[in-house]
């Protein structure tokens, strides 16, 4: 079956907006400023596959899924200085009612959401909130726009110090012994005396909270609920992986180039504007069902060079 795709410089709260100029719902009549901070998404790492453009670049990209990824609550908490956080939390992945907990049933049962396996939630600025019971679509994300990706590394269990802090390890010949990946030594002679908290040493590898910064959108399928972001993730395939907008090259820039005017700068070349608050399962059915980023290679390797 052929698929509609479209380039991204019509974005896809515009086409919405055409779409349904009096929609009821709140996230068709909000707009993204660069002061604005909207939720993730909790999805699903699928693997890695290959795809390329229309000039023929080869592209690594890791295919992430939401597994109906639902608003369960929203969240407004003052601080002792009288600030206040506010945060949007987000349940992913449906579970059946008789293994979750009777205090996660009632929990979901007052959100009008079925169980979920996993249950997080993003901080945001007062005016990103999003009804309870909403389901977030793949078009959140415009193509083009960079991203950050939150997931738990691969374990590999306990390793030596080649393997965990990429020591050289010892020669090779020369009297060295059997003891070619040994860390060496590891003490600091009579003063201290002893070995120093911290050092670099064999242990454990892998299983902790990564972040990987600043990743591309290349694709999003709305029909499967799939993201195709540029590079790799960290975790295993069916890991759960958290998805924001990029702190650094989207968030910060566009505070930076909003404060100096430069507002056609405010995001990545190519993208007009951001679904805001969010882009829900009713934004994408009057989208097409695929929306790739245009090709940032600027000649086909196809057409013979002058």
């Amino acid at each position: 079956m052929l698929r509609q795709c479209r380039q991204l410089h019509n974005t896809a709260i515009k086409l919405a907006q055409a779409a349904e100029p009096s929609a009821s719902s709140s996230t068709a009549t909000s707009k993204w400023t660069a002061n604005s901070i909207r939720t993730g998404l909790i999805a699903r790492k699928r693997g890695m596959a290959v795809i390329w453009d229309n000039n023929g670049v080869r592209i690594p990209v890791t295919v992430l899924q939401l597994e109906n990824c639902q608003v369960t609550a929203n969240i407004v908490y003052k601080r002792p200085d009288q600030t206040e956080y506010h945060a949007i939390q987000l349940g992913a992945s449906d579970r059946p009612s008789r293994t979750t907990t009777c205090q996660m049933r009632g929990h979901f049962r007052k959100a009008k959401v079925p169980p979920k396996y996993i249950v997080k939630e993003f901080a945001v600025t007062p005016d990103a909130h999003i009804p309870v019971g909403t389901t977030l679509s793949a078009v959140h994300f415009v193509p083009g726009q960079y991203v950050d990706v939150i997931a738990n590394s691969v374990g590999k269990g306990f390793q030596g110090t080649m393997k965990r802090w990429n020591f050289k390890g010892l020669r090779a010949s020369h009297g060295v012994s059997v003891s070619h990946r040994s860390a060496g030594a590891t003490g600091a002679h009579q003063d201290p005396g002893r070995v120093w908290p911290g050092k670099k040493m064999a242990g454990r590898l892998g299983g902790e909270r990564i972040t990987v910064q600043n990743l591309t959108v290349m694709r999003v399928d709305s029909q499967l609920d799939l993201i195709f972001v540029k590079g790799a993730v960290p975790g295993i395939d069916d890991a759960q992986v958290l998805i924001s907008d990029s702190k650094k090259k989207l968030i910060s820039v566009a505070k930076a180039h909003q404060a100096i005017g430069e507002y056609e700068k405010v995001l990545p070349k190519g993208v007009d504007d951001l679904p805001f608050p969010a882009g829900t399962k009713e934004m994408a059915r009057m989208l097409p069902v695929v929306i790739e980023a245009p090709s940032k290679r600027v000649t086909s390797p196809f057409v013979p060079r002058e």
